[in-house]
């Protein structure tokens, strides 16, 4: 079984109507933004960069790095590239951000 038939049940309701389409387009935007305020708001708490938030800093960067890598893999390159490019960035500012709220949970609420 191919990992891209998968995707195929997405694919055909998408195809159904546009409303199925915007529907989509627009999960993927709310998730990114999430993310992005996640991640973005996270790192302005943490504060300025010292020795301990840039290892912080880099190791949510390399998280990021990961899923975008995974993402890469799983996805299909055939069809509906494009909002899958969309989710793949959103996947990752949300394991980023996931990532520094646990960290700075532990770290700087102690």
């Amino acid at each position: 079984m191919k990992i891209e038939s998968v995707f195929n049940p997405l694919k055909t309701w998408v195809e159904e109507s546009t409303a199925n389409w915007n529907m989509l387009i627009g999960i993927g935007f709310v998730m990114l933004l999430i993310g992005l305020a996640l991640t973005f708001v996270f790192l302005l708490k943490m504060g300025k960069a010292d020795e301990r938030t840039i290892q912080i800093q880099l190791k949510s960067t390399l998280i990021m790095l990961f899923v975008v890598i995974l993402c890469d893999i799983i996805f299909p390159k055939e069809y509906m590239w494009q909002i899958f490019f969309l989710f793949k960035y959103s996947f990752a500012f949300i394991a980023s951000g996931i990532y520094l709220a646990f960290r700075y949970k532990k770290d700087f609420l102690n």
